[in-house]
């Protein structure tokens, strides 16, 4: 199989692979098997990161190759891994990969701060996930045929449209987590790397406007309580994300506004309001300089009859 192809420093930075300049998800959650993405691609993705999703790559047979970065190494190692296996890519991480094209698999992509909230309180679970891992699964290992069993059933109630879909796809997400993380225990507890200092800052960057982007804060008062000056701050979003800090809060209200226009009545004028723009003309250019489209012309085009999660 040939190596997985790095592209040198500046990754690009996607949604879903492949996806460039969109928002994360508009849903929490996405399910989809490694073939219907990295088929498109010649059954390789390239070095790449995300912005705010953490996924989990399952394989259950085939063989692929993982380039993974660690801790504070630029360094990209490439291990050659047989299905069962699993992989953990937090956010920010870099990674790639490349497939043979008989693998079998599935891939579990989460808007990494619904992932905050539904772990609440279970801070040595939430800081063992922010750590990239790669786990081949033993034949003997009691572990993984449950573990395949419960991605099973996530992704079948991903694919169903049943009563109370949001409350079983995260109790489903939580047991995979759960599942996943209890081998790794003992090797998580010897302290993880300290990640790059542009990485920590732009990680506190965007707790901070996932918790007050509908007053959309200014950027000079984001840096001072992060302890540094606005240009630091917007080289930090530049290093890591390829865009300013500010585009970090203007894609954060996009994706809100892409929500309430997908699974709420409200008008434009009343989804401006609530995302702290006092002119509905204003937003409409807004949204429609990051979307392509005017928020009218989006809600229309969405599928008929799509219900929330």
């Amino acid at each position: 199989m040939p190596p997985v192809r790095a592209r040198g420093v500046a990754l690009p930075v996607y949604a879903l692979y492949g996806e460039p300049g969109l928002p994360p998800l508009v849903d929490q959650l996405h399910c989809e098997t490694i073939a219907q993405r990295s088929r498109l691609h010649g059954w390789e993705i390239q070095a790449h990161r995300h912005e705010h999703l953490f996924q989990i790559l399952h394989l259950d047979e085939g063989r692929m190759q993982v380039q993974l970065e660690f801790g504070d190494s630029r360094r990209r190692p490439t291990v050659e891994l047989d299905g069962p296996a699993t992989v953990c890519v937090p956010a920010l991480v870099p990674h790639g990969f490349r497939f043979d094209d008989q693998v079998q698999g599935t891939v579990i992509t989460v808007f990494e701060p619904h992932l905050e909230r539904l772990l609440g309180a279970a801070t040595d679970l939430r800081d063992h996930l922010c750590t990239a891992r790669v786990h081949p699964w033993a034949a003997d290992d009691p572990a993984r045929r449950p573990l395949g069993e419960l991605i099973r059933q996530l992704s079948t109630e991903y694919h169903a449209a049943q009563p109370w879909r949001a409350a079983a796809l995260d109790a489903a997400l939580l047991a995979v987590l759960v599942h996943l993380a209890r081998p790794q225990r003992e090797a998580a507890a010897a302290p993880a790397p300290r990640r790059r200092r542009a990485e920590h800052h732009v990680r506190r960057l965007r707790a901070l406007i996932e918790e007050r982007f509908r007053q959309q804060p200014p950027l000079a008062a984001l840096a001072r309580e992060l302890g540094i000056s606005p240009t630091h701050l917007n080289r930090a979003a530049q290093e890591v994300l390829g865009h300013s800090a500010l585009g970090v809060l203007h894609r954060r209200l996009l994706l809100e506004a892409q929500r309430d226009l997908t699974y709420t009545s409200l008008s434009v004028k009343q989804i401006a309001w609530s995302l702290g723009f006092a002119d509905a003309a204003y937003f409409t250019r807004f949204f429609q300089r990051l979307a392509g489209r005017t928020p009218t012309q989006w809600r229309d085009a969405l599928p008929e009859h799509r219900e929330p999660d």
